[in-house]
């Protein structure tokens, strides 16, 4: 029987809500493992998902009958209520609107889930910005200055 075969992996980015440092040590496993299971149950396949206590950076390998303006949708409303409804920071978490999401090869998979790994080192050097920057001029992606995330300079 034909059927649909398709290597398709993604890479997200998204930060808070105002840049503000909010996703604790104490508590950002588990946001990560439930942001996992969020993908999972949308029958995706997380790879790794890290970050930041400022944003996040998710590696997916994702079927093509998944849009991938409705799984960013899916994970942050979703992980949203979970970290208002686990009462893990005062006043009322959300993220930022927008994202960035970039494709990768499947040759090309270790280097960015070790990339993702590896966040904290890599802040040392760069800042989210810088990053976040890098990625769009990398990928040769066109952006306008005034609606990219909410700078915290």
């Amino acid at each position: 029987m034909p059927g649909t075969y398709s290597q398709i992996y993604i890479h997200i980015v998204f930060a808070v809500k105002g840049r503000e440092n909010l996703i604790s040590p104490e508590w950002k496993d588990e946001l990560y493992k439930y942001i996992a299971g969020i993908i999972k149950a949308k029958d995706q396949k997380p790879l790794i998902v890290n970050g930041m206590p400022d944003h996040i950076h998710v590696f997916v390998g994702l079927k093509p009958s998944m849009k991938i303006s409705d799984l960013v949708r899916d994970i942050k409303n979703n992980s949203s209520k979970f970290i208002n409804d686990k009462k893990l920071i005062r006043g009322k978490f959300s993220w930022q609107e927008g994202y960035g999401v970039f494709s990768y090869s499947h040759s090309q998979i270790g280097n960015v889930y070790n990339y993702i790994l590896n966040q904290e080192n890599h802040h040392k050097k760069k800042t989210f910005r810088e990053e976040y920057l890098d990625f769009l001029k990398k990928y040769e992606i066109e952006f306008n200055e005034k609606y990219l995330f909410e700078w915290i300079d």
